[in-house]
């Protein structure tokens, strides 16, 4: 990631850091945990889609470890979320934006370093967007509920948006900031239309409806949109 411009690692770790805020608030908020749960949950969920990432394509040690930045910003959110968690419910809009774009940034990032590992434009797509989603996704598994990821307001689908925008530009020569803040502006865009109308990707025809309907409703009223 240390080949990235400035801007983009910044927005990075400022979404490290929005992350691990809402990974918290969803251990104090739905699963009531300790503390101990409370900065387990704000890690897992900023860096676990980054660490997956990293695994997968033989980053090791993940980038994560080797950057203490990315460490102290997540477990700082965690630790701002357990102390204000009463009082964050008004910064909730801000609070989803910028998730949004640490989303955007995530995926473009993944998506490039995928590349950079030799691997093709298909597994790098779904390495970005796993990169972008994936802490999200085991944190919810770990407290048994339903990932966010897959009901939610559209979210794997403007990171795979963002991940294939990427790839083209990569393998097109074309990659730059230019082009990856155009990526990522893509991917806060489908996103925050998602949020603002509720819409969600299709579901089966006359099946499923009821129980995807709790999975949104038990997400409403909350900062955690992951």
């Amino acid at each position: 990631m240390t080949s990235e411009p400035p801007l983009l690692v910044a927005l990075d770790l400022a979404g490290t850091f929005v992350f691990g805020l809402n990974g918290a608030l969803t251990a104090v908020r739905t699963a009531r945990l300790d503390i101990v749960g409370v900065l387990a949950l704000a890690v897992i969920t900023a860096l676990g889609g980054g660490i997956t990432r990293d695994v997968l394509i033989g980053a090791i040690p993940p980038a994560a470890f080797g950057d203490w930045r990315y460490l102290a910003l997540a477990l700082g959110g965690g630790v701002v979320a357990f102390g204000l968690s009463r009082w964050l419910d008004r910064l909730e809009i801000s609070i989803v934006v910028l998730d949004a774009v640490g989303l955007s940034v995530f995926a473009v990032i993944g998506t490039v370093k995928a590349l950079e590992f030799g691997l093709g434009v298909g597994p790098a797509i779904l390495l970005g967007a796993i990169s972008a989603v994936g802490g999200g996704t085991i944190r919810d598994v770990l407290i048994r509920r339903i990932p966010s990821v897959l009901h939610s307001d559209l979210y794997a689908i403007p990171a795979l948006i963002a991940a294939a925008l990427t790839a083209a530009a990569v393998r097109t020569g074309t990659y730059g900031l230019p082009a990856a803040l155009g990526a990522a502006a893509v991917c806060f865009a489908v996103r925050m239309v998602g949020v603002r109308f509720h819409l969600n990707a299709p579901g089966p025809p006359g099946g499923g409806g009821p129980h995807r309907d709790r999975g949104h409703h038990q997400d409403e009223g909350r900062d955690d949109h992951r």
